[in-house]
């Protein structure tokens, strides 16, 4: 009976062992009250199993833990990801993810659209009132938006001073009036930096169409952007198909042009610069030219928007400022220049940015050997007033140098005395829309003489270009005007006819 019943009990120990080795921790094996050895083995295991169970359910409480953190984790990673962190609208990423909902929702009915707003002159907050008072710009715009455009709309940050607003199920009318009134609530002015900011904004917009993602819906409205942009300040475009065109055309222009850079295709002409009191040459100044293999010669206004947009504009304007040193020098030799002959090289704001600018006109004096009083870099007003403190160290550099720095297209922007006094300029250039009806409009020639006054009166030299009739020339020269340049004296030549003209007949320079 005692064998039979330990068979009994050993069958009940495996039975055991075999249940908590499935996994099931909670049974426990029958202990008799004869505390013998199977007894024994059994208290041991049924300890072993508390212990695991303990252990199990201990984990499980630290996995359900970190469950948690986990997911709290993935949602500020969410949070972050989905959300500007200086404005607290929609991020880059969520307007994609929402942009592509919103196509997908609209199944062949009214397509969703998408307004983009781009600050004007925001570096020039940046670079003359600091980060922190361009933060608060944008606070404000972002604020602003939010309440122009009202629910349900999504209103993101897509970095820097560019917002966007996505319009769901609304006529083309509607939409408009969006893009008008996110334009308007801009225009009150802003506090910043200590002072009271008017701030405007560039607009694109994109109306949805079936078949278009919403990859396209941005990448369209930012070709629209590019397009307000270029065209000026506070300004709306709709996209249309021709931008796309455009868009595409620029960008086998740029491929081209990376070609065109290492491949001699690039080349200058030079446009003569008249003494108005003696007409003699005084200076040229030097044009680049693109020959392109199957386009033709082409002038800047046909690739430097598209070589700004790709950033080529500084590799360019070391290009032209090699090129035009070098052929002063060569001018220096045969035939032979005077110290006051100058050339001017028209620079990008984009040069101007970089501190290496004037150790690099300075190399390429020295190594050509041509006076620094020889060359005259020419900056447009524009350039120089949302330059930032960068550029003006860099014309400080430049004129420390010894080179001139001359104010192009004067009296179309900000031209005042006290600004003309503040800048290590020495010559303003006059232009040319200011000079088409000089010879025709007495009201035109008093306007034109209050202008040659101001630049007299700050101490610079005066440049008029875009003569084209004598008349023209002979009424700057009563006005005191000391220098023209224009077609009336010459077009711009290539180096060869500029050489000869350089010459003269009798072989002198001119």
């Amino acid at each position: 009976m005692t064998g039979a019943e330990d068979d009994r009990r050993f069958e009940e120990l495996v039975d055991g062992i075999v249940v908590l080795s499935s996994g099931d921790l909670s049974n426990r094996l029958p202990v008799s009250p004869k505390r013998d050895g199977i007894d024994a083995v059994a208290t041991g295991i049924n300890l072993l199993a508390e212990e695991l169970q303990s252990m199990y359910e201990s984990l499980e409480a630290r996995v359900a833990e970190r469950t948690v953190l986990l997911e709290a984790a993935k949602a500020e990673l969410r949070r972050v990801i989905n959300t500007d962190e200086l404005t607290g609208l929609a991020s880059r990423s969520l307007l994609r993810e929402k942009a592509a909902e919103a196509v997908a929702a609209a199944e062949g009915g009214r397509q969703p659209a998408l307004i983009l707003l781009d600050l004007d002159s925001f570096r020039l907050i940046n670079d003359s009132l600091g980060a922190a008072a361009g933060d608060a710009v944008l606070k404000e715009a972002a604020l602003r938006l939010s309440a122009a455009a009202g629910p349900p709309h999504v209103i993101a940050r897509l970095g820097g001073d560019e917002f966007a607003v996505l319009v769901e199920d609304r006529e083309p009318d509607s939409v408009l009036q969006i893009a008008s009134r996110l334009s308007e609530a801009l225009k009150d002015r802003i506090a910043a930096g200590g002072i009271a900011l008017a701030v405007t904004a560039g607009i694109g917009v994109r109306f949805g169409e079936p078949g278009l993602d919403g990859e396209e819906l941005i990448r369209d409205a930012t070709i629209a952007l590019h397009e307000a942009k270029k065209r000026g300040r506070d300004n709306t475009q709709v996209f249309s198909s021709a931008m796309h065109d455009a868009a595409k055309q620029r960008v086998h222009l740029v491929a081209d042009l990376r070609t065109a850079l290492v491949s001699e295709q690039l080349e200058l002409e030079y446009q003569p610069i008249v003494d108005l009191r003696s007409g003699k040459i005084a200076g040229t100044e030097a044009l680049i030219r693109w020959r392109h293999p199957t386009l033709g010669l082409l002038a800047p206004d046909a690739f430097l928007d598209a070589a700004d947009e790709a950033g080529l504009t500084v590799e360019i304007g070391h290009w032209v400022l090699s090129r035009a040193i070098a052929q002063t020098g060569q001018w220096n030799a045969a035939p032979g220049l005077s110290r006051n002959f100058s050339t001017h090289v028209n620079l990008a704001p984009a040069d101007l940015h970089h501190v290496d600018l004037a150790p690099y006109v300075q190399g390429l004096l020295g190594q050509h050997e041509v006076d620094p009083q020889q060359l005259s870099i020419e900056i447009t007003e524009t350039a120089i007033m949302r330059g930032g403190p960068e550029v003006a160290a860099t014309m400080r550099s430049l004129k420390e140098l010894g080179v001139a720095i001359e104010i192009d297209d004067f009296g179309t922007g900000y031209s005042s005395i006290s600004y003309l006094r503040a800048l290590p300029a020495t010559q303003a250039k006059i232009d040319k829309s200011l000079i088409d009806g000089l010879a025709t409009d007495g009201q035109q020639e008093q306007f034109v003489a209050a202008i040659l006054q101001l630049i007299h009166s700050a101490g610079l030299v005066a440049v008029a270009e875009g003569i084209e009739h004598r008349e023209q020339a002979e009424k700057l020269q009563q006005l005191n005007c000391e220098f023209a340049q224009g077609y009336f004296f010459s077009r711009p030549l290539p180096v060869a006819d500029m050489t000869a003209l350089l010459m003269g007949a009798d072989g002198s320079a001119g």
